[in-house]
């Protein structure tokens, strides 16, 4: 379909919440899904919400293959999260390094739950139901927080670790540009 421009944070479109989906397997839901990979697939993303091109709508994709930006992911299949719901299975939480395709070139270590059950429907309206942990779980939240105006730096508690990528990891071959 299309790639979109990502809203950058200071946009105020970031900090709303966003309205549920009612209606499934809609030929605009669809279109807005077809926006949405191209969009995350051109800036090499591992996800996307639909608040981040401006759609205020409860919708978020994930994927995660080999990426430049996570060398060390584990592998995600393509999964479309509409009106997500996350329920935290424990108190473990683990710290680590998050960027934003909101936040081109940044990147800050953000605390977040290690364990996590996530439900929602796929585009067609059928029920998700999954529990994940590690890197899944970190994408997901991330991701769902969009739903909810937050971005990733509003998690940081230690400002000394967000900054630019290249100076934090200057010999990495990390490129959030």
């Amino acid at each position: 379909m299309t790639i979109k421009s990502v809203l950058r944070m200071g946009d105020a479109q970031l900090l709303n919440i966003a309205e549920p989906v009612v209606h499934f397997g809609t030929e605009e839901l669809r279109c807005l899904l077809a926006d949405m990979r191209d969009t995350m697939q051109a800036l090499n993303g591992v996800g996307l919400a639909a608040p981040q091109i401006g759609v205020p709508l409860r919708v978020v994709i994930f994927s995660v293959q080999a990426n430049t930006r996570y060398p060390d992911a584990e592998v995600i299949s393509e999964t479309v999260l509409i009106n997500p719901v996350i329920t935290l299975l424990d108190d473990l939480r683990n710290e680590d390094w998050e960027g934003c395709l909101s936040l081109p070139g940044l990147r800050g270590r953000v605390a977040r739950h290690t364990h996590i059950r996530y439900q929602g429907f796929d585009e067609q309206g059928i029920a998700i139901d999954r529990i994940v942990s590690g890197f899944h779980a970190r994408v997901v939240q991330h991701e769902c927080d969009h739903l909810d105006g937050i971005l990733y730096p509003l998690r940081i508690t230690d400002l000394r670790q967000f900054g630019f990528g290249k100076e934090l990891f200057p010999d990495s071959n990390i490129n959030d540009d």
